[in-house]
């Protein structure tokens, strides 16, 4: 197998569609199928089937894609470490909560980028810590940010970045912002917002709701921190997000802190990456830069 061949099939295996891969990258289908027939040959097992007219994954395939795409790095880290050119074409794959894009990467991306212009920098969800640390260890994320780090992996470099509290917003107009002291118990009959299951602003939350034996049967779950934001302004509920996310619109009055006594630890933001990782000149420049713009 080449590195064309194992392209063609990482490609293959994100659309599903033999038409569009060959679209994407400029080949004839038949050129598409013909490294894809090549490969299951030499594997000795078919890495796609047809069920109707969907294209899966096998069994073999999904296990296959995962050292596919470490091979594809590693060939991208061997021709980057061998030609000694800082401004080679490279990509860094990146495991970020949403909320890190929005409201903590724009500026680091913007600096970097102006330093790495050849760098594609692709960030994939990383809604669970869980999720994030078994990328990094199987080579699928080249960095991520997690905040959990009470499971220690000795595999994994993990650098602490910023502290934040967990505050918990209404709307302007709701009737506990008045209230002089919000306790855990006053939220059980209000309709909560809640991020995906695994995320940890969540599992903070419900950690803390179960040490008080309080249990909000009214709940609605969203994957977009921005939406449960927008849904609190509009009324829709209550929400127990980190600083980041609410500190603009308190302060516009869009939103309200509540006055609460939560047993909820602040966050910790961590930057991780595999010990065992290659560090490309730009990796190392992204981390530090990333380290620079928190502490600032």
């Amino acid at each position: 197998m080449n590195t064309k061949q194992l392209n063609t099939f990482k490609v293959a295996a994100e659309t599903l569609n033999f038409t569009k891969t060959a679209h994407i990258l400029s080949f004839a289908q038949s050129s598409v199928t013909a490294q894809i027939k090549a490969l299951e040959e030499e594997l000795e097992k078919p890495l796609f089937e047809r069920l109707g007219k969907r294209l899966i994954l096998t069994e073999a395939g999904k296990e296959f894609k995962t050292y596919a795409e470490k091979m594809i790095k590693l060939d991208e880290e061997a021709k980057l470490a061998i030609s000694g050119n800082q401004v080679s074409f490279e990509t860094l794959i990146i495991g970020a909560q949403e909320s890190q894009c929005t409201y903590r990467l724009p500026t680091i991306l913007k600096e970097f980028k102006a330093q790495y212009p050849n760098v594609k920098l692709i960030f994939k969800p990383a809604h669970s810590d869980e999720a994030a640390r078994a990328q990094l260890m199987n080579g699928q994320l080249d960095v991520a940010f997690i905040m959990d780090v009470s499971k220690p992996e000795e595999a994994l470099t993990i650098k602490p970045l910023i502290q934040e509290e967990i505050v918990l917003v209404t709307a302007s107009d709701h009737t506990l912002v008045a209230q002089p002291e919000v306790t855990l118990k006053d939220i059980e009959n209000e309709t909560l917002l809640l991020t995906e299951n695994g995320c940890s602003y969540r599992n903070l939350l419900e950690h803390a709701c179960h040490e008080e034996n309080v249990y909000p049967m009214d709940q609605f779950e969203f994957s977009s921190i921005e939406a449960i934001k927008q849904c609190v302004i509009a009324g829709l509920g209550i929400a127990a997000l980190p600083t980041m996310v609410v500190e603009q619109d308190i302060k516009s009055g869009k939103l309200k802190a509540l006055k609460w006594t939560p047993n909820i630890p602040p966050i910790f933001t961590h930057i991780a990456w595999h010990k065992d990782k290659w560090m490309s000149p730009s990796l190392k420049d992204f981390i530090e830069l990333t380290e620079k713009s928190f502490y600032s």
